[in-house]
């Protein structure tokens, strides 16, 4: 997913398919080039279909419409090394393309390693945490029964109370903390 989701995969990705189609282009001017132009329209000072030459009007009516074909071939015999040295520096530009590209996707698998086992471990936490809570809201309860059957002092119940709120601002801490693992692995990855 990171491949396709992350925009500098991409971005890396697409530098290197533009640096690939340099070389090609570069390749292909060593080849023949073969240019066909046709050009149609009035060719007359005229706007009309037939006129008479005003040069010639013993032709008569002649008409303004034509029409030219324009055929060129051009072969690369020598250029004093400059088509040689454009494919060398295009190929030099892939090579750098694809070391950046290597880079990235290295850093990319290592941001998202990393990512990935604090996700994982904030998720133990969240786990973790929601057992504690659990046991200091049975720990709780408990006091508050043996309070009520005059066993326990105030203080234990008010102990109880303030481990139980701690348990729960541990357990939303470590929540919030999971879901900013999660948010920062789609970030690398891009939604799942």
């Amino acid at each position: 997913m990171a491949e396709h989701e992350n925009p500098d995969v991409r971005a890396a990705s697409e530098a290197l398919r533009v640096a690939e189609h340099a070389v090609t282009e570069a390749k292909h001017a060593f080849l023949p080039a073969l240019t066909v132009d046709a050009d149609y329209g009035i060719e007359a000072n005229e706007f009309a279909l037939h006129s008479v030459a005003a040069a010639n009007p013993e032709f008569g009516e002649v008409p303004n419409l034509g029409y030219f074909v324009t055929v060129s071939l051009n072969l690369p015999i020598w250029d004093w090394g400059g088509l040689r040295s454009k494919v060398h520096q295009s190929e030099a530009r892939q090579t750098q393309a694809r070391v950046e590209l290597s880079q990235t996707n290295r850093q990319i698998m290592s941001r998202l390693f990393t990512t990935y086992n604090e996700a994982q471990s904030a998720q133990a936490a969240v786990e973790s945490t929601r057992q504690i809570e659990d046991l200091a809201t049975e720990s709780l309860r408990l006091t508050t029964l043996r309070y009520q059957a005059g066993e326990s002092t105030v203080l234990e119940v008010v102990d109880a109370q303030n481990t139980l709120i701690a348990a729960r601002n541990g357990y939303d801490t470590a929540l919030t903390r999971y879901r900013v693992a999660l948010a920062n692995l789609q970030t690398l990855t891009g939604s799942f």
